[in-house]
């Protein structure tokens, strides 16, 4: 363990963010947590039940560190870019910050323009998360950590506890094992993991050289404020159709943004196959020909969509090391609920009973 003392100035930062409710919260100690497993290990904090590192040997035995990230938990505190945290209580977006579940309207923080993102202010990326079980080493290093989530947070209803499991399964494998129990009312629950990838190593370049393959056959388009128009449209014939091995910088001048200038996939992807079933989702391969790393990596999940996001509003923000995030300076992969679900009727629900257990499991296979 690494990291792992008591923050005064951290958890003066959680109450300020959190008010009177998070007073416990605040008096948490919060540390950053290594796994390792030979040459491949990662860390992670319990501050947003966050991943700050990913390291592992490219095809020469170099090792790199392939997530961005931050140097100092302050940083992940004041920071706006979920690097690597664990977003909910619903990812993605929520149409006007407003729902209706069981005849009732429930209405949200409005954090991206007039809709709710990333489960709203202070969402599970914004407090600190009990470290339940630590094994830092050994055949299956892991970490579990724990968040309680009161009725009424951020405007969602119903209690609910919520667990995430990082794991070092088998050699060169990254488990994420998510579950949210609801506890006395009906809720929505989408939880994500929101790493932003780079396979030549955090702070190398953009990944614009980088190949991708996503195993979906169709997506949901969006309007100008990345809201879901409720179709779900085949990819054929349009430059969302990444079922064959595509360098990413090909496609991003194609994609709208969301925002005058800006180009790049911000894009929910429906996976093939059974959304219960663990089933791969999409193959990522670090671009550079013979000078490259030869780094591929796997993503396997059991979601109904991915969202497949290109760095397009990183815009020179310093991370780990000193490096600076440029446009497109990394891709995310992240294994989802389709977005604004909760207000179309047509998409896979996200709806959690009372006694019902949301369940999600993601795998990362990685090769060189």
């Amino acid at each position: 363990m690494a990291g792992a003392v008591p923050l005064q100035l951290l958890a003066l930062l959680a109450l300020a963010a959190a008010g009177g409710a998070a007073n416990a919260a605040g008096r948490k100690m919060v540390g950053v947590y290594e796994l390792s497993k030979g040459d491949f290990s990662i860390k992670v904090t319990n501050w947003g039940a966050t991943l700050t590192s990913v390291v592992l040997p490219d095809s020469k035995g170099n090792l790199a560190d392939v997530v961005l990230g931050y140097d100092t938990i302050a940083e992940y505190v004041n920071g706006s870019s979920y690097f690597g945290a664990l977003v909910g209580r619903v990812a993605n977006r929520v149409a006007n910050a407003r729902f209706v579940l069981d005849g009732k309207a429930y209405h949200l923080f409005r954090n991206d323009g007039k809709n709710a993102l990333h489960g709203g202010k202070r969402g599970f990326s914004k407090v600190i998360w009990t470290v339940k079980e630590y094994v830092a080493g050994g055949e299956s290093p892991y970490i579990t950590l724990y968040y309680h989530s009161f009725d009424g947070e951020e405007g969602f209803p119903g209690a609910l506890d919520v667990y995430v499991t990082y794991q070092l399964s088998s050699r060169y494998e990254l488990r994420l094992h998510m579950n949210a129990t609801a506890l006395d009312k009906a809720t929505p629950v989408n939880l994500v993991n929101h790493a932003y990838w780079n396979l030549a190593g955090q702070g190398s370049g953009d990944i614009l050289g980088h190949i991708i393959q996503l195993f979906a056959s169709r997506y949901t388009p969006v309007d100008a404020t990345l809201i879901p128009t409720g179709a779900v449209a085949p990819v054929a014939g349009t430059p969302y159709d990444l079922r064959a091995p595509t360098r990413v910088g090909a496609r991003v001048r194609e994609v709208s943004a969301g925002k005058a200038g800006v180009y790049g996939f911000d894009t929910n992807f429906a996976v093939d196959g059974d959304a219960a079933a663990l089933r791969k989702v999409a193959v990522v391969r670090a671009g550079g020909g013979a000078s490259g790393t030869g780094r591929v990596m796997e993503l396997w999940a059991n979601q109904p969509g991915v969202q497949f996001y290109t760095g397009n509003f990183l815009d020179g923000a310093k991370g780990k090391g000193g490096k600076v995030y440029g446009q497109h300076g990394a891709l995310c992969l992240e294994t989802q609920g389709f977005p604004d679900a909760v207000n179309h009727p047509n998409f896979p629900s996200m709806i959690v009973k009372p006694g019902q257990v949301y369940r999600h499991d993601m795998v990362f296979k990685f090769s060189f």
